[in-house]
């Protein structure tokens, strides 16, 4: 959806005056940050893909760069992800950030609480365990057990792919009744309650301080994130993609360094060309 700068206030735009004609979408799109909310996706968003999930790493100058948002938008910037909230903490420990996790199952609003609103409860152990058996089918399948999901990963053997969704089809035929919901992404087939999303969890998060009345933008590259993408028209917000150019977003990056590029020139109000 992109949006002609002439619909928008001034005070709404960062001060490049260039168009969103132009080869980059310019960062005067992005509401001014005393008014916007920063809605960020972690995996293939503001970090690289790894081999494994435990791999991945925070490159120098993200986390300032993010401590400088949360203070720029008085606390209106969240991490929303698939990932725990635990496991977000560990990635970008020491530094904690308001934060979506297990896809919309856990959410915190402020970096000073302790308090996490859960949405879902954990995914049955049974269940788990039938779940988990599927990582037998193939060396390279890696387990992750997110507490509100299961994660079969296969970027270490992709020749799986097929029969993990053929096994978990079974397992779903076996247990129609279940409440649970194939999520799949880059190299995973992930299992989850159904009933919650990262739609839902942004959803709520714009109900509360310091997220509610502001215009939020969010950034996301997977299937995931696409629930997301379908409402930021709600909140009269934006949508970024990465690595692709996903229905109804104002633009895309083509990496996760150049999201981390466009945020950095948020911060000191320059016009990176990295946006198209």
């Amino acid at each position: 959806m992109k949006q002609d700068l002439a619909e928008m206030p001034d005070d709404e735009m960062t001060p490049d005056g260039a168009t969103p004609d132009s080869a980059a979408v310019p960062a005067s799109l992005i509401p001014h940050l005393s008014r916007a909310a920063v809605l960020l996706d972690i995996d293939g968003t503001l970090l690289d893909f790894a081999p494994t999930p435990r791999e991945v790493w925070v490159p120098p100058g993200l986390s300032e760069t993010l401590k400088q948002l949360y203070e720029r938008t008085s606390g209106a910037l969240a991490l929303v992800s698939g990932r725990s909230l635990n496991d977000i903490d560990l990635i970008f420990a020491p530094d904690l950030f308001p934060a979506i996790g297990g896809h919309g199952a856990e959410m915190r609003l402020h970096t000073d609480s302790e308090a996490v609103a859960a949405h879902a409860p954990p995914l049955d152990p049974e269940l788990k365990r039938r779940l988990a058996a599927i990582a037998k089918l193939s060396p390279g399948i890696l387990l992750e057990d997110k507490g509100y999901s299961l994660a079969l990963h296969y970027r270490l053997a992709p020749h799986a792919e097929k029969a993990i969704y053929e096994a978990v089809s079974l397992i779903r035929a076996d247990l129609p009744n279940a409440p649970i919901e194939v999520l799949p992404g880059k190299s995973v087939c992930e299992i989850k309650h159904s009933g919650h999303t990262k739609a839902s969890g942004v959803r709520e998060l714009m109900m509360h301080a310091p997220f509610k009345g502001r215009r939020p933008f969010f950034i996301g590259d997977d299937v995931t994130d696409e629930t997301v993408f379908a409402i930021m028209p709600d909140f009269d917000g934006l949508a970024f993609s990465v690595g692709r150019r996903a229905t109804g977003v104002a633009g895309h990056f083509d990496a996760p360094r150049d999201v981390r590029e466009f945020l950095a020139h948020l911060i000191d109000g320059e016009t990176p060309a990295t946006l198209s």
